[in-house]
Parts: C-alpha cells; structure tokens; sequence
C-alpha cells in the first residue's frame, strides 16, 4: 500500500533535520508546495526544538561557524562555516535574538534590522525609507517573539533624548507599527543599560541596570498579548560588586544567573528563579579566583547535567559540581545577549510570510 504525500510529508519529513527536509523540496513539485507551508514550517519546527539539536553559531567578523553541541559533556563538534548572504559593504554582525531557529542580527555598519535564518541563509531586511528598523548598539533593545497565528514579531526599542519609543515589526504584515510604552524617563537615559529581551511564555523580560552611581537595577516585562509592561524587582547585588543579572527561560520559569567580581580576584555566581514578583535563590557556585577578570567577562553560555559548565565560545571557563535539578538545555550569556553569536536549533522557519 502506498502512502500518500501528505502522510509522507507530514508524517516522515517533518522528523528529518532540516537541510535533509529541505532537499527533499526537488524530489517533485506536490512536495516543493507542501514543504513550503506555514504548517509544515510550524511542524517541523515543533519536532526540532530538542536539547539535542542545539548548536552554537559564532561570528568573529565576517567568518560565521556554527558547532554542533554535546550536552552530555559540554563539548562541541567540528564547526560548519557559513556564507554571508547580506550585501557586499558587510562589516560583521551583533546577534540580538533569536527564536525557533530565526535570528534577529543588526548588519554593520549599515546598522540595518535584519531577520535571518543561518540554516536556510534565507533573510528579510527590516529597515525602511522612513528610519524604521535601524538599530543604535548603544540606545537600543530587542526581543523577539511569536504572536497570534504563528506571526513572529520584533520588537524595537529606542531610547533617543530621554525618550522611549517602542515599534513592532509583523513577519506576516511586513509591517512596523508603533505602540505606547510608558517607562520612568530616567530609564532613557545613557546611565542605563537595558538587556534585549528574553521570552518566557507571552511574556519579554528586560534588565535594566545602572551600577556605577545610583545602582538602580529593575525588570521590565512586557506582555506580547495586552502590549502592557509592569516593573519587577531586580536581585539585591552589594553595591561594591561588579555585577551582570542574564536572564534565561528555563522549562517556561525565568530565571536569572547573577555573575558577580568582589574586590579584584573573586568571581561568583548565583542562579535564581522568579516566583511571582519573588527571586529564589537555586543555587551558588563558591567564589573562584583562577579566572581573570577579562576572561569571566567573555563568559558565553551555561549549562549543568551534574556539573555546572561555564563556557567561552568553545571553552569551558569553569566545571562547578551540583546535586540541583539540571538545566534542560545550554542557555545564553552575557556575551550571547547581543554580540558574538547565539545558541540556536536548525529550523524551516523563514524570515517572510508563508501561505
């Protein structure tokens, strides 16, 4: 008995990674057609997004490698180089967001938004005529997001003269459109350094942090349904500490690695997790001070099976030994939150609209 297309389609090639589902898209024209719906895209997408799948893309100018990850051991792979596909005058790229294999990136020095998926090298330039999607690596945040009818969302938010005004780019409209977003006015200043957005549920969480004079840190969420942010207290971090709060959705809690230096040697970290407008302490890590100072800094990602792995791109920086609860997955740092690279899974998922 033979099984028809769709079963095929659906039911086979959606399990397949995707380069090996894209090949298949020559094979005739009823599976270029299906293989190229938004329904195939959200299936395939849906059975990808394992721990297993997991890989590391770094850029280091314009040299992109993407490694394959061992979350057993923390290893990784042999790396695949990639091929820009921006235009010629590129420079490099910072890495903003990322979700379900679709990249948010700002190309320089054009400074232009754009969506990219590195697995397909499919993209869609964000930018208009009129200002829209141009991206200010000092002023600026981003967070990505999927809204109603599997539309991914960008959102923009800029910090110009003490102001903050904060526009949404639709995947399915092509569209940027502007919407209230009412923050303290001091919070659009250049004392403040805002995070981009981390998604946890419908929700974009933000830090925003001023360490070096009045050491005000908070969180904003904003609801990606109601378009409402609120204010969250941030962790208490001593005032003598140099400090980076990195938040990360962890098995849909969020949760935040607190990464501390006191005095010149000590580095320390501590994981937490929010319970309603409460911070829980998970874990901590013993002070160290066999790292330097301007390595802990280049700290990329982490994860722990039993031991607590701090990387540097490729490198383990730190192995701490833990009895907590594992983490399910590798999760972002700070170097991760809008500069060298992104941990990301190979998805379908393309940058424009699909029927």
């Amino acid at each position: 008995m033979s099984l028809g297309v769709e079963v095929i389609v659906f039911g086979i090639l959606t399990r397949l990674p995707a380069k090996q589902a894209t090949r298949c898209k020559i094979v005739c024209k009823d599976w270029c057609a299906l293989l190229s719906t938004r329904a195939f895209e959200t299936s395939h997408c849906s059975r990808s997004l394992l721990p297993c799948n997991q890989k590391t893309l770094l850029t280091r100018l314009l040299v992109c490698s993407v490694y394959p990850m061992d979350f057993k051991t923390g290893d990784y792979g042999t790396p695949t180089n990639i091929q820009f596909p921006f235009p010629p005058s590129l420079k490099g790229i910072s890495t903003l967001a990322h979700l379900d294999g679709l990249l948010c990136i700002s190309l320089q020095p054009t400074n232009d938004l754009v969506l990219w998926n590195p697995t397909t090298t499919k993209y869609k330039l964000l930018s208009t005529p009129t200002g829209q999607g141009l991206y200010n690596n000092v002023n600026d945040a981003v967070g990505l997001y999927k809204g109603p009818a599997d539309d991914y969302n960008v959102l923009h938010i800029k910090r110009t003269t003490g102001v903050t005004t904060a526009h949404i780019y639709s995947r399915r409209l092509g569209t940027w459109r502007q919407i209230p977003f009412d923050t303290k006015p001091e919070y659009a200043t250049r004392m403040f350094i805002w995070s981009h957005g981390t998604l946890c549920g419908n929700t974009l969480y933000f830090t925003i942090t001023e360490e070096w004079d009045v050491f005000i840190n908070v969180v904003i969420a904003f609801n990606t349904i109601t378009e409402k942010i609120i204010e969250i207290p941030f962790l208490p971090v001593p005032p003598t500490s140099v400090y980076e709060g990195v938040l990360a959705n962890v098995q849909d809690s969020l949760q935040m690695l607190l990464m501390t230096t006191s005095g010149r040697t000590k580095k320390k970290a501590d994981l937490w997790t929010l319970n309603g407008d409460r911070w829980d302490n998970l874990f901590s890590t013993p002070p160290v001070t066999r790292i330097p100072f301007s390595t802990w800094v280049t700290f990329t990602h982490f994860m722990t099976n039993g031991t607590w792995y701090f990387m540097s791109g490729p490198k383990k920086l730190y192995e701490f030994a833990t009895e907590n609860n594992p983490l399910d997955r590798f999760y972002a740092g700070n170097w991760f939150q809008g500069d060298i690279g992104a941990i990301f899974t190979e998805t379908l998922v393309s940058p424009t609209h699909l029927n």
